[in-house]
């Protein structure tokens, strides 16, 4: 398989364009041919143009890729290496929601011929791979696993919003279903994967790896926003005290925050999922959990006490939050905690405006039922800053002063400022 990709006589597909899959496609393309799959037309004929939807990627990036994009799914019989890399969050009830890796299964399936590969990147509980996607593969293709095609599975890990750490620079966790299957699955990604790769030993385990991976960021970050609300109560600066305690050589060095997006605030509840179904109550996973999914309810509970402190009606307050991306200096908007905290603020009868450089206003209307305001004003009675993107951080306490009225709140939720020398603005942070 390798060898006949590599001569172009196969061709590669990615099915599933977005923060993951595009820019694995165009590296793909830089040595193989290949067909990038989206389902969104609209997306498709942006590419197609040398665009990036996400608005990661330059148009550089599309220059010299021997790349097709399509909406087509019967364009997917052109190619005998398939990779799916679509989205796999969670529903309202925080359960696994499979029906993007489901359907791309399907797709591909009814694709599928004898000798081809197929290789998940989506995130998964450990088990999704061979359990819930190859019954379809199979029953779709009329094929069976090891006599007429492969699987394995790759761990994404596309970090948004980073230049330095792109995908060919990350080592490439790889499996098979059996050792064939591995080694071309590993010599086609080292190919173009500069890091290397690294063999699992089973795809369970690389499907295992990938969502710890995630699960132990976000039960760091629980402990640290565990360790703000103590440290609140008592009065005592949690960035001061992590300052002192960072000096230690072996001390891990996590913040406070919300934690929002497509992995660290989803993963868990695919592993937690998995547990349940097999009768086991994970209760470390299970409270970090619920520590970072309460912090918007804690800080909106926080700033209401604080304008209060300071003499207002909440009800007849104007609060301005300053970022809604799910991290700092990227467009991407999926579970947002900065949204939670905003619908928060105005269960209290707050009057919130929103801005934020990055994100797309149509996006967080549709997304959110929120408006990005055009102009800020100067009449605030408090600011959040949420994100730390890089153009908040060359902002100064004078600037925030001058857009709030009189008492001024500003909150840091990620401690981007140096505390204020003076009581002329009551400061906080997490």
């Amino acid at each position: 398989m390798h060898q006949e990709l590599l001569e172009k006589k196969k061709k590669i597909s990615v099915i599933g364009l977005g923060y993951v899959g595009l820019p694995l496609a165009l590296v793909f393309a830089r040595k193989f041919s290949v067909i990038g799959f989206d389902i969104n037309e609209r997306r498709i004929e942006m590419m197609k143009q040398g665009i990036d939807p996400s608005r990661e990627l330059e148009s550089e990036a599309f220059e010299g890729a021997d790349i097709e994009f399509t909406a087509n799914p019967e364009d997917l019989k052109k190619a005998h290496f398939h990779v799916v890399a679509v989205p796999t969050p969670i529903d309202e009830h925080k359960n696994p929601d499979l029906r993007p890796v489901l359907s791309a299964s399907k797709a591909v399936g009814k694709n599928l011929k004898k000798g081809d590969y197929i290789i998940f990147e989506s995130t998964v509980y450990p088990g999704c791979t061979e359990e819930d996607c190859l019954p379809i593969l199979e029953e779709e293709s009329g094929l069976k696993l090891g006599k007429d095609f492969k699987i394995g599975y790759s761990p994404e890990r596309i970090n948004p919003g980073d230049k330095e750490h792109t995908v060919e620079k990350i080592l490439k966790v790889v499996s098979g279903n059996d050792e064939e299957a591995l080694e071309e699955i590993a010599k086609t990604y080292e190919s173009v994967i500069h890091a290397g790769v690294y063999k699992a030993q089973t795809i369970k385990v690389a499907e295992a790896a990938k969502v710890i991976e995630n699960t132990q960021r976000d039960l760091n970050i629980a402990f640290m926003n565990e360790l703000s609300l103590i440290f609140d109560k008592m009065g005592i600066d949690t960035k001061a005290v992590l300052d002192a305690a960072s000096t230690k050589w072996n001390f891990l060095k996590f913040q406070p925050g919300l934690v929002g997006g497509h992995c660290i605030g989803v993963d868990p509840y695919y592993l937690l999922h998995k547990a349940k179904e097999l009768g086991f109550n994970p209760q470390v996973i299970t409270s970090g959990r619920r520590i970072n999914d309460d912090m918007p309810a804690f800080i909106a509970k926080r700033l209401v006490q604080m304008l209060i402190h300071q003499g207002k009606n909440p009800s007849h307050t104007k609060v301005l939050v300053m970022g809604i991306t799910f991290k700092e200096n990227v467009a991407d908007i999926r579970n947002s905690k900065v949204a939670d905290l905003v619908r928060e603020l105005m269960d209290y009868s707050i009057h919130v405006h929103i801005t934020d450089p990055h994100a797309s206003p149509n996006e967080v209307a549709h997304e959110y039922k929120l408006t990005l305001v055009d102009n800020i004003s100067n009449d605030y009675d408090a600011i959040i800053v949420a994100v730390n993107h890089t153009n908040y951080k060359a902002l100064d306490l004078d600037y925030f002063k001058s857009l709030m009225n009189g008492s001024p709140i500003l909150i840091d939720l990620k401690g981007i400022y140096n505390k204020p020398q003076h009581n002329d603005l009551l400061y906080w942070r997490l």
